[in-house]
């Protein structure tokens, strides 16, 4: 399925992997801050550093003057680290008033994200709460004592429920209660558990499970998503069947024309402004093959665009399993 994203989603995406100036794409060396959330291995993650003008007298009011992301994930990842540092560094907010900063409040610079993408402004949200404890750390600042809990031990500790994405109990019963999650998708939309395999969402102490300890009877039930079988190729290696997000399969044509319409809609404008192109050599299950034209094809960054512009996106849009392969 295509998401519908803001202009000002796609203008932030855009710049950011372009290094435009006024981005903060990149790192922080030394710094006063860091915090990460999310696994590379699992899916979207996020590195977020800041640094700070340090009060001469009270840690407490230092305030940050400069924040930065190393953001693995989507198109929406990449615009929401984009609209986390954005808001930070506009507040000139101290480490403290930074916490203020929601999911919703990334959401609403955005101008909106689709609900399947909820997760990547609540990562951004994650990632600055470790930040800050790491800042509170270094600096001997008391956040109990100031009444903030920002559970930094949660994700070490406590039963794993959603074990793609390591996602504990502890966690995930707050997410629950904090973002007013009511049904499996929404769990999935807000925090990836239960977005990969499926098996934990109704299994004895899954995420339904979770839901009726949390809502008791105002929990909802949704039947489960089926689970599509994987495609064996000729050499005997298995690859996911394309699929609409609802556990349906998509007949190859469908597919295919779904990647040509992301491609045609979002990808090749980006490559056309440098004088260059791509097209679709051949598409095997969710594996799409494809070739630079133009000042693309001799280009010494070709690789970092296919995964950046191209395969970023297309697992964006069309589906999150796709692997693009450049031929």
């Amino acid at each position: 399925m295509a998401w519908e994203y803001s202009e000002k989603t796609k203008q932030l995406f855009m710049d950011a992997v372009q290094g435009k100036p006024g981005t903060h794409l990149g790192e922080i060396k030394d710094p006063d801050g860091m915090g990460e959330h999310g696994s590379i291995a699992c899916g979207d993650s996020m590195r977020f550093t800041f640094r700070v003008e340090r009060h001469p007298t009270d840690p407490a009011k230092d305030v940050i003057t400069d924040a930065r992301y190393l953001t693995f994930g989507c198109t929406s990842a990449i615009a929401a680290s984009e609209a986390l540092c954005a808001l930070i560094e506009r507040g000139h907010y101290t480490p403290i008033e930074a916490l203020k900063i929601q999911n919703k409040d990334i959401v609403e610079y955005l101008e909106g994200l689709p609900d399947q993408k909820i997760h990547c402004s609540v990562m951004g949200a994650e990632a600055l709460e470790a930040a800050v404890f790491n800042w509170a750390q270094k600096r001997g600042v008391d956040l109990a004592a100031l009444g903030i809990d920002i559970h930094p031990d949660e994700q070490n500790e406590g039963r794993i429920v959603c074990k793609c994405f390591s996602l504990t109990e502890p966690y995930l019963k707050r997410k629950i209660k904090e973002l007013n999650l009511r049904t499996i998708p929404e769990i999935t939309n807000a925090v990836k558990a239960g977005g990969a395999c499926m098996s934990c969402h109704h299994v004895p102490g899954g995420l339904q499970d979770l839901l009726d300890e949390v809502w008791g009877a105002d929990a909802k039930h949704p039947a489960p998503l089926k689970i599509l079988p994987n495609i064996r190729m000729p050499d005997d290696t298995e690859i996911p069947t394309p699929g609409d997000g609802n556990g349906e399969v998509l007949s190859p044509y469908h597919f295919s024309k779904q990647v040509e319409k992301a491609l045609d809609d979002y990808v090749r404008p980006m490559l056309k402004r440098d004088g260059g192109d791509v097209e679709i050599v051949d598409i095997k299950g969710t594996l799409v093959y494809c070739r630079f034209q133009g000042a693309c094809a001799g280009c010494a960054g070709a690789a970092q665009t296919m995964t950046m512009m191209i395969e970023r996106p297309l697992k964006d849009m069309v589906d999150e399993r796709i692997r693009v392969i450049q031929v």
